[in-house]
């Protein structure tokens, strides 16, 4: 990636974080202040340059990430999403975003306006899946950091990034190699759905799976009354 495309990248978030309320940076107090400090030296002319040198500090540190980023192989998009991230700790993050992917038989990480997202939530809700939807974009300041790991890891860093039994399989219409293609691929070859069926995430193995433990605690329960009853 150009070192200066990649400058420019990290001015334009240091900039989007500290004006505007974007998926750069959620959280504002008052006009596009990212803290209470800051907007009051936003306010004031005597502590005005303060405000500046943050959002300089700010570019370099993501110019940095770029650089950083860029120089380990990674794609445009990649670092893009890295960028946006900014510092974080990457090894929890990685732990965090690793134990998400396994915490149910079908996991997607989404945003709520992507339409490709829209259309891959649809989709398995034709197919009868039981999703468990990790949303990227709320707090934003969260899911950044996620994104830019799930990126690293799979190599893809666009959503929807959709997991099955704990394997990533893709996005919605396109993925990273023949065993990760998206779902799209992966239903027209017919096999999405025995995927799905092999990890437990449709629909009526989860009722199954439901109507078998209220069984269970149904059977407990008249046991228990027997015995206290003799």
């Amino acid at each position: 990636m150009n070192v200066r495309v990649a400058a420019i990248l990290a001015i334009v978030a240091a900039f989007a974080e500290a004006f505007a309320p974007t998926a750069f940076s959620p959280k504002f107090n008052y006009v596009g202040c990212r803290s209470s400090s800051l907007c009051a030296s936003s306010s004031s002319g005597d502590d005005a340059p303060s405000f500046f040198e943050s959002i300089v500090t700010n570019a370099k540190t993501r110019i940095g990430i770029a650089k950083r980023s860029s120089s380990e192989g990674s794609g445009f998009k990649q670092v893009t999403a890295e960028v946006i991230a900014g510092e974080y700790d990457d090894a929890s993050v990685r732990a965090e975003a690793e134990s998400m992917t396994k915490s149910a038989p079908c996991v997607m990480f989404t945003w709520e306006s992507s339409p490709a997202c829209k259309r891959a939530i649809k989709a398995m809700e034709l197919v009868g899946a039981n999703v468990k939807i990790v949303r990227l974009d709320d707090p934003w300041d969260e899911g950044n950091p996620l994104r830019a790991e799930l990126g690293k890891i799979t190599g893809k860093s666009s959503v929807p990034s959709v997991w099955i039994g704990g394997k990533y399989i893709g996005g919605y219409d396109a993925g990273t190699d023949v065993t990760s293609p998206g779902m799209v691929d992966l239903a027209f070859s017919g096999k999405l759905k025995p995927m799905l069926e092999e990890a437990g995430a449709l629909h009526s193995q989860v009722l199954e799976i439901e109507e078998s433990k209220e069984d269970v605690t149904v059977t407990e329960v008249d046991t228990s009354s027997e015995v206290a009853t003799k």
